[in-house]
């Protein structure tokens, strides 16, 4: 099969790429390779990737419906996977526009072509921001009308997109929604590349609230296999990829990072931040009926390699800012 792989110099596109050409299969991919954290990670990713045969690289911003469209003309997708996405809760609140017009605008372009070049299956990257105000663990069927950040909120739009284009034209769309992805080559403005750069370095490590709100993380392989199973034929589906186990707390992260690197972490407690969620709780009954899926990954290992994978690379890692 040939599949578009959106997003796929990010944390997780690049890993869905690497799974796809594990496989056999043929990966053409885009990334608008911008610079809301260092290009130099993305390039890290890319570089395996470019190696492959079977893989070709195109900087198309999903945002250009034009520039998106030739490739249609040149590739007969068999599916498309759009992981492009500008992601972070925080950022979204200084720049909105750029969130719905890469998370909305862009799944709007990727649907229009896919009806007019006759592709019939998207799988799209949501998010659990979505369940922010909910009590957890969270469910499928729980109501997200409410989103309560920007970031949320256009993830939302694009998923009432994903719906309406599969009402109106019959398109095959899996929406997944992932719980706090982690692994090796991480986006440095998530909490687990900052605690173990900040710890390794001896700098304060900040933390917003008291250290026990927890999240459901899910290791960045689990979530590359559980994308790639949903390609299948589902009609619409929302479908949670998280953990699926207890919920760790942050103050237990700092410990598991603190016994890798053998340092002490120094922690500086913030005021919570309201457009966070105290806890996350994947409910993934659902992805284990249709998907067949289920984490393999234990947190615990998932951290070690993580931490591994950071001393590995550390040489270079000391210049990317956070």
């Amino acid at each position: 099969m040939k599949y578009l792989v959106t997003g796929v110099a990010g944390f997780i596109g690049s890993k869905v790429a690497e799974y796809l050409l594990a496989d056999g299969h043929t990966v053409v991919g885009i990334d608008n390779m911008n610079n809301y954290y260092d290009v130099r990670l993305k390039e890290h990713r890319l570089g395996f990737l470019k190696q492959q045969k079977k893989f070709d690289f195109f900087p198309v911003d999903v945002e250009h419906k034009d520039a998106l469209e030739v490739l249609f003309m040149h590739h007969k997708f068999n599916a498309i996977i759009n992981l492009a996405a500008r992601a972070g809760v925080r950022y979204s609140m200084e720049n909105p526009y750029v969130y719905m017009m890469t998370n909305a605008q862009g799944t709007l372009n990727l649907l229009e072509l896919m009806r007019f070049h006759d592709v019939t299956k998207l799988v799209m990257a949501s998010t659990s921001s979505l369940y922010a105000g909910q009590a957890s663990p969270f469910s499928e069927n729980l109501p997200v009308n409410t989103p309560i950040s920007t970031y949320a909120a256009s993830k939302k739009a694009a998923e009432m997109l994903c719906h309406s284009f599969h009402h109106l034209f019959d398109l095959d769309i899996s929406i997944l929604r992932y719980f706090t992805v982690y692994g090796p080559a991480g986006r440095p403005d998530m909490s687990i590349f900052r605690f173990i750069k900040w710890i390794d370095e001896g700098h304060e490590v900040e933390i917003f609230g008291d250290g026990q709100q927890c999240r459901d993380f899910t290791y960045v392989d689990d979530i590359a296999r559980g994308t790639i199973l949903a390609v299948k034929p589902l009609g619409y589906e929302i479908v949670n990829l998280g953990g699926g186990r207890r919920p760790t707390t942050i103050n237990e992260v700092i410990q598991q990072i603190e016994r890798h690197l053998g340092k002490k972490a120094r922690c500086v407690f913030k005021p919570f931040h309201k457009a966070d969620i105290n806890e996350t709780q994947a409910d993934i009954r659902k992805a284990k009926t249709l998907l067949g899926w289920k984490p393999e990954v234990d947190f615990a290992v998932g951290i070690r390699n993580t931490v591994q994978w950071y001393q590995d690379n550390r040489a270079w890692l000391k210049d990317i800012a956070l």
